[in-house]
């Protein structure tokens, strides 16, 4: 909610790699030295400039303040921290604390559901706290789809959802220990329901020919051992949804998890897999997530799996979708005019697509050697 980022940009990846490292899989093989890491940029947290409400853009905006102050009369917006042609971010403040508003320019119901969760969300949260730092609820309004809540500080962990470089050492395990405390919670029944139909979502994988034949039948085979487990690994673990570290800040008091709108129930080690799916160039980090995502049992291993293939399934549709996009907008005015800067940008993106194949052929691998073991 506070890093101004985007669903299908990443950074130029200077080099391609060629094979997957050892212990870096969904199943755990041998360790290997960690490569040199950049140490991480702190973001600032300072508020300060003006809002711009002249032009049409500006009518949005004067709408959007407008739903803030009906719920929120105190609001002093200051900036614009993020814009979208679904949402706006707006950083003010409420007496002495520092806030940021959310509103909803698209108003159709897959994202007004998406923010009615968010909004639910905040509100467990204020009768029942979780296990990690959350922003604390000022005001909502589900019908008119607008959250203020209050701005935490800190650093997000990474600025992109496909991070260049694995994180420093220290700072994933921070994000690591923030996220492993919040899916052993147990929040009252009924505060939260399961935000993912496994068995409706994999067909539909397997109707777009996303999911071969047999990947269907191994996943739905993994899916019945883990119903059939038992106890706390077969009903089902709270996680937040999207764990992805640029929904992740780090301050001095500890990580703060950021955009809840997709928490809820889930099979065992959901969030895990997010992290896992998006630390392509970081196979230390990977090994660690796969030791965590194991280390409760068979059960807790092949919902890992069933995860993964989920995850990285839907990334891969998101930039297949991104490098056709990015394609249609690079093609050049005129045969001397080549959109140059939107080749490079395709480029970039069909790298990673090419990687997120590749994790997907290797959880593919994972997955029927784990049905193998049944």
């Amino acid at each position: 909610m506070y890093t101004a980022s985007s669903s299908v940009s990443v950074p130029s990846r200077l080099q391609q790699r060629t094979a997957v490292p050892a212990g870096s899989g969904p199943f755990l093989g041998p360790a290997q030295t960690a490569r040199p890491r950049r140490a991480a940029v702190p973001v600032g947290q300072p508020v300060s400039g003006r809002i711009d409400l002249s032009g049409p853009q500006g009518a949005q905006l004067r709408k959007a303040v407008a739903s803030v102050h009906r719920i929120c009369p105190e609001f002093n917006p200051v900036q614009v921290l993020r814009r979208s042609g679904r949402s706006v971010l707006i950083v003010g403040t409420t007496g002495r604390t520092t806030a940021v508003a959310k509103c909803l320019l698209d108003q159709s119901p897959a994202w007004a559901e998406s923010l009615r969760h968010e909004i639910a969300s905040y509100r467990a949260f204020v009768r029942h706290r979780p296990p990690v730092r959350a922003p604390r609820l000022i005001a909502a309004d589900p019908e008119n789809c607008t959250l203020v809540v209050e701005r935490m500080p800190g650093r997000p962990a990474a600025l992109s959802r496909h991070p260049l470089e694995a994180p420093p050492r220290a700072d994933l395990r921070a994000v690591l220990g923030a996220v492993v405390r919040l899916n052993s919670w147990r929040p009252p029944a009924g505060m939260f329901d399961a935000p993912l139909d496994y068995g409706s979502r994999i067909s539909r994988y397997h109707e777009l020919g996303l999911f071969t034949d047999r990947d269907l039948g191994d996943l739905q085979k993994l899916l019945h051992g883990v119903a059939q487990a038992g106890g706390r690994q077969g009903t089902g673990q709270f996680c937040h949804g999207d764990a992805l570290l640029s929904n992740i800040l780090l301050s001095p008091t500890g990580p703060v998890l950021v955009d809840w709108e997709h928490a809820g129930w889930y099979l065992p080690g959901y969030d895990l897999a997010t992290l896992w799916s998006v630390l392509g160039d970081a196979p230390m980090a990977r090994r660690q997530i796969s030791q965590l995502a194991q280390q409760q049992g068979t059960a807790a291993r092949d919902a890992f799996l069933v995860n993964l293939m989920i995850v990285l399934t839907r990334e891969i549709r998101t930039y297949e979708t991104a490098v056709q996009r990015t394609m249609r907008e690079a093609a050049p005015v005129t045969a001397a005019q080549p959109a140059a800067s939107g080749m490079a940008a395709g480029e970039e993106q069909r790298l990673l697509l090419r990687r997120l194949h590749d994790d997907c052929a290797l959880a593919r691998r994972a997955v029927r050697a784990a049905v193998g073991t049944r």
